[in-house]
């Protein structure tokens, strides 16, 4: 595949408990309905692919199947092909999400930023108030290791070498993960690495400066983990507080969210927030075609 332009990607592999193609197909809404001028590619396995709709068909400007699956058949946490983004992508240069984050507005002045480096791992997190978080209840692993706070909920990488490097050696750590996790790491409990830690260990061993832009603490997004928002984790988010919708914006505990969304928690996209997000698709597809006649 030739690939070309700046586009949107990411990876959507059902389980027994999530239809992630079904997260992915709102996200493309959301996204398309913000950046008209952007294209949005998913990455699926035989499984998915087979439960593609119509509707997906028309979204999804790129719909790639996997020829090399490297999950274990019987894997729910899905994430070993994430290594192959560099290989699959469509695009020269890509934006590659999870696909349970949103957004509320558009991210363009953050693509001059990213072409500062061939890649840009999103540092740190916010929680609802838009605040830097400094909890980390999740991340003790990462302190354990001193491993870069970095998360691949959002990245960017460009197709150049260096790049190809990155995807290369996330590979190979995830290929001697079992002998790593015994003899390399401290108080290692993943019996498969998750893709933040997996990248935070090829930052590590490549330049975290080399993959990352600190000095511009924009480059990350709300993370609705209930730590992260000062509240006991003793559950779902959303059964601590009030989320509310006005077209693309959603706000949490009545305030605005200018950030990404990582909602985190799947319920999140009801069927009435999927057809939310068709409505708006559909409406800033009519508006351009309007504008342009």
């Amino acid at each position: 595949m030739s690939k070309k332009g700046i586009g949107f990607l990411t990876f959507a592999q059902n389980n027994s408990s999530t239809d992630y193609l079904r997260l992915a197909y709102a996200q493309a809404c959301n996204f398309k309905s913000i950046h008209s001028k952007l294209k949005y590619a998913v990455i699926l396995d035989k499984q998915t692919t087979a439960c593609l709709t119509p509707s997906c068909h028309e979204v999804f400007d790129y719909i790639i199947e996997l020829e090399y699956d490297y999950n274990n058949e019987n894997t729910e946490w899905k994430l070993a092909n994430e290594c192959q983004a560099f290989e699959l992508t469509p695009f020269k240069e890509t934006i590659k999400l999870e696909s349970d984050l949103l957004v509320t507005r558009p991210l363009d002045h953050w693509i001059t930023a990213f072409r500062l480096k061939d890649v840009v791992l999103s540092t740190g997190c916010k929680n609802y108030r838009q605040q830097l978080s400094n909890k980390r209840t999740y991340r003790k692993f990462f302190d354990d290791n001193e491993l870069p706070d970095v998360y691949n909920g959002l990245m960017y990488f460009r197709f150049s070498q260096f790049s190809q490097n990155f995807f290369y050696t996330a590979k190979q750590i995830l290929d001697n993960w079992e002998y790593l996790k015994t003899h390399v790491l401290k108080n290692c409990r993943e019996d498969t690495p998750s893709t933040d830690v997996l990248y935070a260990i090829t930052a590590k061993t490549l330049g975290v400066e080399n993959c990352t832009l600190p000095s511009l603490n924009y480059i990350n997004f709300v993370h609705m983990k209930p730590a992260i928002q000062n509240w006991a984790d003793l559950g779902d988010w959303q059964q601590m507080t009030s989320v509310e919708q006005d077209e693309n914006m959603i706000r949490i505990h009545n305030l605005n969210q200018y950030d990404p969304i990582h909602y985190y928690e799947k319920n999140f996209m009801t069927n009435e927030r999927v057809q939310h997000y068709e409505q708006q698709y559909r409406r800033s597809r009519s508006n351009r075609n309007n504008q342009s006649i």
